[in-house]
């Protein structure tokens, strides 16, 4: 019996530990992603093709490819997600990003920094 309950101590301070040291790393570069200023783009005189852009900063890194056709955002590819995807959070954004045919659009709810990131990813391929 007191084997049995010294296997399961070990095992919930093991549980424990993992827990700790797995928030630590999915928190860290939060505030500074939050940060992250975004400009718009200005596609008037953004000549026909597809240009390349990408994001660097921890997990939240990616690398992705925009078209542009007649001064519109046609297409917005991913060559290199995050780390940690939700597509529905993506979808979204890039759906508001063809829209509005600029950066300057709002994070869709719970997936604000990485909202952040595509948007950087995207100013960086149409800015520079």
């Amino acid at each position: 019996m007191k084997l049995v309950l010294k296997v399961l101590g070990i095992v919930f301070l093991l549980f424990v530990v993992v827990s700790v040291i797995s928030m630590f790393y999915l928190s860290r570069g939060l505030e500074e992603g939050l940060n992250v200023n975004i400009a718009p783009v200005d596609l008037i005189l953004k000549e026909d093709g597809v240009y390349k852009g990408s994001y660097d900063f921890g997990r939240w890194s990616n690398e992705l490819t925009i078209t542009v056709k007649n001064n519109r955002i046609t297409k917005i590819e991913i060559t290199d997600d995050m780390m940690f995807v939700n597509p529905d959070v993506r979808n979204e954004l890039f759906k508001r990003v063809m829209e509005k045919q600029n950066t300057t659009v709002d994070a869709v709810s719970g997936g604000t920094v990485s909202c952040k990131a595509y948007l950087k990813s995207i100013e960086n391929a149409l800015n520079n």
